[in-house]
């Protein structure tokens, strides 16, 4: 059982695996609150990683090993088109990104394939500062469809990374009158007891 406090659950149902949309657990969302908030998401109406990936400059930033978010992200498309040759909303972001981004042209050409089900993934969030997390993407098999796909996001036990997760899963959890607190510092209950004197 996933314990949501401690790891952030992106899930990437058979849209997302056609189209790249965002499906998540209050950690996924606020680990990936850079995509969700991203222009990319307000002109199409949902987040999407690839668009996000190759058509948002913050992204270079998010991710900070850039190089390998980009390229495996284009592996991931290229596979999901392999598949599923005649899907349109797919062909389409394929032709939006060919279209907007000189990085995709370029690595799609590369014919790359390669998916990495395990790693280590580092992000640099605005709030909880640099991350380096564990994750494991996972086929959940369905038996009308082909199975949708999920991955975990976690952080090694007595990691730095560790604590920063944990913060941000009570920063997201908080109340509302919580929220102005800094995902680093944990939110107080109430506010310290007056002192006499």
């Amino acid at each position: 059982m996933v314990r949501a406090e401690r790891e952030a659950v992106v899930l990437l149902g058979q849209r997302a695996r056609q189209d790249g949309d965002l499906a998540h657990n209050a950690l996924g969302r606020a680990l990936y609150a850079p995509v969700f908030t991203s222009g990319t998401a307000a002109r199409h109406g949902r987040a999407n990683i690839a668009r996000y990936t190759f058509l948002d400059p913050g992204a270079q930033d998010f991710f900070t090993d850039w190089d390998t978010a980009y390229a495996s992200t284009a592996a991931l498309l290229r596979a999901e088109a392999g598949r599923r040759p005649h899907d349109r909303a797919l062909r389409e972001l394929i032709g939006d990104l060919s279209t907007l981004s000189t990085t995709f042209r370029t690595v799609w050409a590369s014919h790359d394939v390669r998916i990495h089900h395990d790693g280590t993934k580092k992000l640099h969030h605005p709030e909880a500062g640099r991350l380096e997390l564990i994750y494991q993407s996972l086929t959940l098999p369905l038996h009308h469809r082909d199975g949708d796909g999920m991955t975990l996001y976690t952080a090694a036990p007595g990691s730095a990374a560790e604590d920063q997760l944990r913060l941000l899963g009570i920063w997201t959890a908080a109340p509302a009158d919580h929220k102005s607190t800094h995902p680093t510092e944990a939110p107080q209950d109430s506010p310290p007891p007056a002192t006499s004197g």
